[in-house]
């Protein structure tokens, strides 16, 4: 059963409680309730996926209850600096290449070498944030594919029994998602409208660009393109057998033959699986190559649930390099 936790000061305790014990907590924002849960912590990211049954990895927005925090896992430049000084706290996502000491998850970041962060513009997010400790990845408190809740009850319709708590704070006062700019490049790129609106931005970022008026070949939005998630050795999916030049990437019983192995679950559990994913590829990967292996033989991963995302992300990781 679902919490439903007041917004005082023994509910933003008990809240932040749960998420740093790896629980799953909603709570409003300006813009919209998120579900929250320790962005540091893989395995209760993926709990956020399960819950909402998001059906692929997508890069997900950590929070923080200031830019001073944000900017610890994250590297800002002058940009960055001054979009916090106008926007922040507010409805606006930053994406910034990951700081040298960032402790956001590979999943929570889906593997990319950036970081989405905000800070909300709301004192009990703010207050929840400051005593959890910890980074908080929070998507939209709803079934993925639905409307975003902007109160309690809309929160509760979708998702409960699958949460472990929701810290009510009454209606949201935007109602819309954040604005997400992309500063990992040489201009800013608008990746999603929101809150702040492009007019706004560009008064502190004149050289802004949309994913339509920018001679760019990137992206609309992190982790989209087809070969993706890439690690240097070639990926080969579905592998029935596993030759002794072959990292093995495997999922319950192993399969013999491989000098190197990485279990994604023994028990063959989809969350666990999820949240050791990215680190996985990357240790085959780079230990693979040290080792003179050819290749990352991957063994079947079930389809249903959380297999769907994995499922797509070892498919960007196989697909054949652009030259």
């Amino acid at each position: 059963m679902t919490q439903r936790l007041v917004a005082d000061r023994a509910g933003i305790t008990r809240a932040a409680d749960i998420l740093r014990t790896g629980g799953l907590v909603a709570f409003g924002t300006e813009t919209v309730y998120g579900l929250g849960a320790d962005a540091t912590n893989a395995v209760a990211v993926a709990r956020i996926f399960a819950a909402k049954e998001r059906p692929t990895f997508n890069p997900l927005i950590s929070h923080f209850p200031d830019a001073a925090a944000a900017f610890v896992h994250a590297m800002a430049d002058g940009r960055a600096h001054r979009l916090a000084h106008r926007f922040w706290p507010g409805p606006l996502t930053m994406v910034l290449p990951r700081a040298a000491g960032c402790a956001i998850s590979d999943l929570a970041g889906a593997g990319l070498p950036s970081v989405a962060v905000r800070v909300p513009d709301s004192d009990t997010a703010r207050a929840l944030l400051a005593a959890a400790g910890v980074p908080v990845a929070a998507p939209s408190a709803n079934p993925s594919g639905g409307v975003s809740p902007s109160r309690a009850e809309h929160v509760l319709d979708g998702l409960e029994g699958k949460i472990d708590a929701i810290l009510d704070s009454g209606p949201c006062a935007v109602g819309v998602e954040s604005t997400i700019v992309d500063l990992t490049g040489a201009h800013p790129v608008l990746l999603r409208p929101g809150g702040i609106t492009i007019e706004a931005l560009r008064e502190v970022c004149p050289d802004i660009t949309t994913p339509h008026d920018t001679s760019d070949a990137r992206p609309v939005a992190p982790g989209r393109l087809s070969s993706h998630y890439a690690p240097t050795l070639p990926v080969r999916l579905d592998a029935q057998t596993v030759a002794p030049d072959e990292a093995l990437l495997a999922f319950g019983a192993e399969l013999p033959g491989s000098p190197l192995t990485w279990n994604l679950s023994q028990g063959e559990k989809l969350e666990e699986a999820a949240a050791r994913l990215f680190a996985g590829l990357r240790f085959l990967d780079m230990e693979g190559r040290r080792r003179g292996l050819r290749a990352i033989a991957v063994q079947p991963v079930p389809t249903h649930g959380l297999g769907a995302a994995i499922g797509d992300r070892l498919s960007r990781a196989a697909c054949p390099r652009p030259r």
